[in-house]
C-alpha cells in the first residue's frame, strides 16, 4: 500500500492500518488449519440437513469469475444441490458467459438469471458516476447481494453460499468500495442524480436483512474460508476440469468492472485497486512482496483495449463525450458525503454474533 489512500496510516514499523484490520479479521475470521477439514464436513452436514426433501439445499452466486466458479466446483464435490444464480446487468463479457454455460453444464447445476432492466440500471449506473466517489461499482455489488438473500428466500432455502473470503480479499480500504449491504446509500444517490424508478433493481435495506437472517433464518456463509484457498491453484484447476478460460484481471468477467478499475479509477481517483489485491496475497503468503511489486510494474490493461471499452461504455451508457469527460473532472468525493448507514452498521457489527453470518 501507499498513500493514495487519505486513510492509509503507518505504524513504527512502517506496517500500514489495512494491514493490521487484516491481522485482524484473519484471526477472527479464518478456522485454524488443523481444524478446517472437520469444519467443513460439519457445514456441509449442516446445509443437507437443513436442505433435506428440498430439490436445493443452498444458493450459489455465478458471474463467471475464478471465485464463484470454484464456489460452485467446492458445493458439488462435498455432495451439495445447489440453485446458481446470475445477476445480469447487461454487462457480461462473451468469455464470462461462456464460462457459466460451461462450468454449469460439466457440473449439472441449475441456473435462475435475473435480468435487470437496461434503462433502469444505467440511470442508476449514471447516477453513481456523476455521484463521483470510488465506489460507483455498488449498484452491481449490491444487487448481488440483494437478490441472492430474496431468491434464497423465494424457495425457502436456508444457506446463501458466496465467494468472499477473507485471505485474499480483506486489505481493501473502506472508501474504495462502500455499501455492499447499505440500500440507504443506494437510493440516496439515486435520487440525487437518476430519473428512473428502480422496479427490477434488487435492493436490500437493513430491515430487510434483518428479516431474512433473524426471521427467515438464511445463512450467508464464505466457503472459501474452510479452506486454503489458494487462486491460483484454484485456476489452474478450473481450467484443466472444468475448461475455464481466465479473463485477465480481477472482477474483468465484466467490462464495466474491467473499465472501471483499470480506467476511471487510476485515471480520476489515483486508485489502483491491485495494490488492495496483491497487499492481500501478501498477507496471505501466496505472493511475495517482490512478486507483487513486479506486478505492479505491468500495465493494468493494454492501452487499446481501454480505447475500446471506453468507446463502448460511453456509448451503452448513451453519454455523449463530453458528459463522460465532464464526470471525469468532477470534484471527488466519497460515500459519506450522502446519506448513509455506515455508524448504525458499524455500531450492528459488534453484536454481529446475534446474527446468521459465517
Amino acid at each position: 500500500m501507499d498513500t493514495t489512500d487519505p486513510q492509509i496510516v503507518f505504524d513504527e514499523q512502517g506496517v500500514c492500518n489495512h494491514c493490521h484490520r487484516y491481522d485482524t479479521q484473519i484471526s477472527a475470521r479464518i478456522i485454524p488449519k488443523e481444524k478446517k477439514e472437520a469444519a467443513m464436513k460439519s457445514l456441509a452436514d449442516k446445509i443437507k440437513k437443513g436442505g433435506k426433501n428440498r430439490k436445493f439445499d443452498c444458493i450459489i452466486g455465478v458471474s463467471g469469475g475464478v471465485d464463484s466458479t470454484y464456489v460452485a466446483y467446492l458445493v458439488k464435490g462435498l455432495g451439495l444441490r445447489p440453485l446458481a444464480v446470475h445477476f445480469d446487468n447487461g454487462w457480461n463479457s462473451e468469455l464470462a458467459v461462456s464460462n457459466i454455460e460451461k462450468f454449469l453444464t460439466k457440473l449439472g447445476i441449475e441456473l435462475y438469471t435475473h435480468v435487470v432492466n437496461w434503462d433502469e440500471f444505467r440511470d442508476l449506473q449514471v447516477s453513481f458516476l456523476k455521484a463521483s466517489t470510488p465506489d460507483a461499482e455498488i449498484p452491481t455489488d449490491h444487487g448481488i447481494v440483494a437478490l441472492l438473500f430474496q431468491i434464497a428466500s423465494k424457495f425457502n432455502i436456508r444457506y446463501v453460499i458466496n465467494g468472499h473470503n477473507y485471505s485474499t480479499e480483506a486489505t481493501l480500504p473502506v472508501n474504495w468500495g462502500y455499501g455492499y449491504y447499505d440500500s440507504t446509500y443506494l437510493r440516496s444517490v439515486h435520487k440525487k442524480y437518476g430519473t428512473v424508478p428502480l422496479r427490477t433493481t434488487p435492493i436490500m435495506s437493513l430491515l430487510d436483512l434483518f428479516y431474512y437472517t433473524q426471521i427467515k433464518r438464511i445463512k450467508l456463509v464464505s466457503i472459501l474460508n474452510y479452506i486454503d484457498y489458494r487462486k491460483s491453484e484454484a485456476m489452474e484447476i478450473l481450467q484443466n476440469e472444468l475448461g475455464w478460460v481466465y479473463y485477465g484481471g480481477k472482477h474483468y468477467e465484466s467490462i464495466y468492472t474491467r473499465f472501471f478499475q483499470a480506467y476511471i479509477l487510476p485515471r480520476k481517483f489515483n486508485i489502483d485497486k491491485r495494490k488492495a489485491h496483491l497487499s492481500s496475497l501478501i498477507n496471505s503468503k501466496q505472493i511475495t512482496r517482490e512478486k507483487a511489486l513486479q506486478e505492479m510494474k505491468l500495465e493494468i490493461a493494454p492501452e487499446r483495449m481501454m480505447k475500446e471499452d471506453r468507446e463502448y461504455v460511453i456509448k451503452k451508457l448513451s453519454l455523449t463525450e463530453a458528459a463522460f469527460e465532464e464526470i471525469m473532472k468532477a470534484p471527488r468525493k466519497t460515500f459519506l458525503e450522502y446519506k448513509n448507514e455506515y455508524h448504525l452498521m458499524e455500531k450492528a457489527k459488534r453484536f454481529k454474533k446475534y446474527l446468521h453470518f459465517n
